[in-house]
C-alpha cells in the first residue's frame, strides 16, 4: 500500500480544522497509509532543520512534494496522473511539505523533487492542509474512476 507523509509546520488548533482533517483521514484508509507530522512553528532555519530530518528516513527513491505558491500549478485530473505515474514507476512513498508562515528556505526548496502550488492565493496553513488532503483524496477517486470527482 502506498505510505503517504503530511509533513506540516505547526499544530491544528481548532476543531473544526481537526475535524476537517480527520474526515479525509479516515477516507484515505482504503487507498493509502497516511500519517502527518506536526512540526512546531519556529524560525524558518530550524523549521527546515525538522523538515529535513523527517524527509531523512524516507526511502531513497520517495517524492518530496512542496507546496510552494511558486510551484507548478495543476488540475485535480494532472494531479492524479502524476500520482498513478509515480506509483507505476515504483515509488511507494510520498511526502507532502507545508512550510511555516514564513515559507522554507532553499534547502528544503532543494530537497523537493517537485512543487505544487494550489494557485496564487495564499492560503492560512490549516487550510492548505485541509486543501491538500481533500486532493490527495480526489487523486484517488480520478485514478480509480469512482464518482467523488463530479
Amino acid at each position: 500500500m502506498l505510505k503517504i507523509d503530511i509533513i506540516a509546520v505547526g499544530k491544528l488548533k481548532e476543531a473544526f480544522w481537526r475535524d476537517a482533517c480527520a474526515e479525509y483521514l479516515k477516507r484515505l484508509g482504503g487507498y493509502a497509509k497516511v500519517r502527518v507530522v506536526e512540526l512546531p512553528d519556529s524560525n524558518p532555519c530550524s523549521e527546515a532543520a525538522a523538515i529535513l530530518a523527517q524527509l531523512e528516513g524516507l526511502p531513497a527513491s520517495a517524492e518530496v512534494v512542496l507546496l510552494d505558491i511558486g510551484g507548478t500549478e495543476t488540475s485535480s485530473e494532472a494531479l492524479a496522473q502524476r500520482m498513478d505515474k509515480w506509483t507505476v514507476g515504483g515509488v511507494s512513498h510520498i511526502a507532502f511539505v507545508i512550510g511555516g508562515s514564513e515559507g522554507v528556505i532553499s534547502t528544503v526548496r532543494d530537497r523537493a523533487t517537485f512543487r505544487l502550488s494550489f494557485g496564487p492565493l495564499t492560503l492560512p496553513h490549516n487550510l492548505a492542509r485541509v486543501v491538500l488532503l481533500e486532493q490527495i483524496y480526489r487523486a484517488f477517486k480520478i485514478s480509480r474512476g469512482e464518482p467523488y470527482h463530479k
